[in-house]
């Protein structure tokens, strides 16, 4: 059974080396930290690369972060065996949210 848990969080971003130029592309490296609050209270660590070009508008980046849960005393076992899921972010009006998607093997 899918279960879904929401909430918000906050980011900072952390230059970690000089941007540089590429063919047209500004690049660069961003350490993320992260606290999630809501149906999740945590935190995490990653890295994120990114690509800025001249034209408005047009960049991209790929992040990679590890998350770390604290469990709600009670509310899981196993060590959360068998958890898998998606997790999304969105930012409206300036404000960080996330919709995680997920199953929990051996629950109803």
């Amino acid at each position: 059974m899918t279960k879904h848990a929401s909430g918000t969080f906050d980011v900072k971003l952390t230059s970690q080396t000089a941007e540089n130029t590429a063919e047209g592309a500004m690049l660069g490296r961003t350490s993320l930290d992260k606290q999630f609050h809501g149906d999740l209270e945590g935190t995490s660590k990653g890295e994120m690369l990114t690509a800025v070009t001249s034209v408005k508008g047009s960049a991209g980046y790929v992040a990679m972060e590890m998350f770390t849960i604290t469990v709600v005393p009670d509310s899981g076992t196993g060590q959360l065996a068998g958890l898998a899921g998606r997790m999304t972010g969105t930012i409206t009006d300036g404000k960080h949210s996330y919709e995680f998607e997920y199953t929990l093997a051996g629950t109803p």
